[in-house]
């Protein structure tokens, strides 16, 4: 069944892949392949989700943890890696998860994208993003992790620039590529340091021998460090830009770029958590050094407050929510930061449902504003698409952790487990996290506000078009808001309440010296409702900014405008990014390109002989008048030059 769950979306990404070959014949009947590219790679998605299903029922409530191995991949010397899928509750969980959410964004695809000229390429793409996603989850080895972690890179650069025409899309995919390369460039750093620490790449030979190593020493540069802190540093630096923490976050908000399915698919379920996943499942090594686990903290508790500012003054109503995102990733790395792994997973399955929900909730209210994506453009749309509304209130209401949605219980738990750890990064994890969690409801009541009520600001041409999604569109998002108004209290305790060490089995280790979700449960009631308390002032002051006194915002940002403008601008990251990367590399890649390659190179080398050559055939050139005594003349001298060579040549 596993193999199902694993392998039968790579068979709808084929399917799709060769009905775009059929597509472009001119025999073919476009309607009838589009539907059949969507109906093959939604069905396929189904029955994996069903398969995913019956394996972590199997897996987890069945008690029947295993690895299936199908074969061997690498053997060569020390390094062995067999092609297998790894099934605990962690890669159930994941599995199952995966496979809903991307069921549910194949069959919303099937009414958002109908009427685009390259249908069968979008599901195959789409399809091809979730195996290799499942291949990431499923791995029993780092090396096999790595193959589904390139694989969704790649696959984002082509859901990202899917639409190639516009030069906003291309941009935005190789910008998303590049600075996931970079992240990249020190996971495989850390694979690498493992390998030479560890003699293996396998998940268990590696944990098993983790104890053994917590003393050892690596030299770096000429200086000695932690072994393992190495380790679990460079492959932080891997989840940092898989995930978009903070630093190399930027590619995040640009993929918006992509189709509204797409940014659902990448920033709810997938490739985002991947980050959070990898940390997650190297809990047995994270757990062994705790600068690692400082740094991840620090990095996460600054990511969730940078986003959420960030947020707060956006337009475009996908990167509020893309923004949302990079903020709800740094909650789950502050709480693996402070051990509390499981309570980062809660949350990861969490933000997955409400998150897509909002995501594809937005692509409703896009179709039926005719592509339009600026929330100033919008207002008093409630009425004209009531289901849409209804829908995008509860993934807002779970979003800003309001009782009972999902968010109140997993980003809850997360916040007081920061506070438990008792630590000085968990201390400042919990307070930033509180702040973020203040900025969460007030920039998503401000979406709702200036989306749905007031008075409309749209053109009465589109205004007298908006209509509310078909149902293809509409229906899936029942199953996300369902997630995201159950899941939390469903979950509790088998995530993180009084079941966790059941449900979890050997998924994830966390030491008895780091017991900040333990201790999470018995902190004080002020801790517990803090957070509550604070959503709802940031939604009241939602509703006091823009709707009360819609003038207001305006004011304000009127009077702090270099503030207003720092927020606008993201912090300046890409303006600093451009100022030290991107500008230098230019120019240095110029002054190679005009003064390495074209004078010296090219100007020594193959043009600059040409060049002689063409000098040397001018001049010669030039000899040839055309008229007889000049060549008389030539001879006459030629032959007087062989006869004094030869008399004196002779005499000598």
């Amino acid at each position: 069944m596993e193999l199902f769950a694993v392998f039968l979306p790579l068979f709808g990404a084929f399917c799709a892949g060769l009905l775009v070959f059929v597509r472009s014949s001119k025999t073919s009947t476009p309607n009838r392949i589009d539907t059949a590219a969507q109906w093959v790679t939604s069905g396929a998605m189904i029955l994996a989700a069903v398969a995913a299903g019956v394996v972590f029922w199997d897996v987890v409530l069945g008690n029947n943890p295993r690895t299936v191995e199908l074969f061997t991949w690498i053997d060569s010397g020390a390094m062995e890696v067999s092609w297998a899928i790894k099934l605990d509750t962690l890669s159930s969980v994941m599995l199952f998860m995966v496979t809903t959410v991307a069921a549910v964004i194949h069959v919303y695809s099937i009414g958002y994208m109908h009427h685009d000229h390259s249908v069968p390429r979008f599901m195959s793409y789409l399809s091809l993003f979730t195996f290799f996603m499942l291949m990431l989850v499923s791995a029993d080895n780092l090396v096999q992790l790595f193959f589904g972690w390139e694989g969704v890179g790649l696959c984002s650069y082509l859901l990202i620039g899917f639409w190639y025409d516009r030069p906003a899309a291309n941009a935005a995919a190789i910008k998303a590529f590049v600075v996931n390369r970079v992240g990249d460039f020190g996971f495989a750093l850390g694979i690498f340091t493992i390998f030479v620490l560890f003699q293996s790449v396998n998940y268990d030979t590696i944990f098993a021998a983790v104890p053994g190593k917590a003393d050892a020493t690596m030299v770096v540069f000429g200086t000695e460090f932690h072994a393992i802190t190495i380790c679990a540093v460079l492959l932080f630096i891997g989840a940092m830009g898989k995930s978009a923490q903070l630093g190399l976050h930027t590619w995040l908000p640009d993929a918006m770029e992509g189709p509204t399915p797409v940014s659902a698919l990448i920033h709810a379920a997938t490739m985002v958590t991947a980050g959070v996943f990898m940390v997650v499942r190297m809990s047995p090594l994270f757990e062994y050094s705790d600068t690692a686990l400082t740094l991840v903290t620090v990095v996460g508790a600054s990511t969730a407050i940078f986003a959420a500012t960030v947020a707060c003054v956006q337009n475009d109503i996908k990167r509020v929510i893309a923004y949302s995102t990079c903020s709800q990733l740094g909650y789950m790395f502050f709480a693996a930061g402070v051990s509390a792994y499981s309570a980062g997973i809660f949350h990861l399955v969490g933000h997955a449902f409400f998150k897509a929900l909002l995501f594809l909730g937005a692509g409703s209210v896009i179709h039926a504003m005719s592509d339009e994506q600026d929330m100033r453009k919008m207002g008093g749309l409630w009425k004209l698409i009531p289901v849409t509304y209804a829908l995008m209130l509860i993934g807002s209401l779970a979003l800003a952790g309001i009782w009972p949605f999902a968010g109140y219980y997993s980003k809850d738990v997360i916040l007081e487990a920061a506070f438990a750890a008792n630590t000085l990064a968990g201390g400042y994890a919990f307070w930033l996290g509180i702040a973020a969690a203040f900025l969460t409801a007030f920039y998503s009541w401000r979406l709702l506000i200036m989306t749905f009520h007031g008075t409309s600001r749209a053109d009465s041409s589109v205004l007298s078009q908006v209509h509310e999604s078909p149902k293809v569109m509409i229906l899936p998002l029942f199953v996300l808001a369902t997630g995201a108004m159950y899941m939390g209290y469903l979950g509790f305790e088998s995530f993180v309440g009084h079941d966790a060490e059941h449900f979890w089995g050997q998924a994830i280790l966390v030491l008895p010296s780091h017991p900040a979700l333990e201790a999470a449960h018995h902190v004080p009631l002020w801790v517990k409702y803090l957070p509550l308390a604070v959503g709802g002032a940031g939604i009241a002051l939602a509703y006091v900014l823009y709707m009360g006194m819609p003038s207001l915002p305006g004011v304000i940002a009127g009077r702090v405008q270099g503030l207003y403008q720092f927020l606008l601008n993201k912090w300046y990251f890409d303006e600093l990014y451009d100022l030290i990367f991107v500008r230098p590399a230019f120019m240095l890649g110029r002054g190679f390109w005009k003064g390495g390659d074209g004078a010296l190179i090219d100007g020594v080398g193959p043009d600059g002989i040409s060049a002689a050559v063409k000098y040397l055939a001018k001049r010669a050139g030039a000899i040839q008048s055309g008229y007889l005594y000049h060549y008389a003349l030539a001879m006459l001298t030629g032959l007087v030059v062989l006869v004094t060579w030869y008399l004196f040549g002779h005499g000598g």
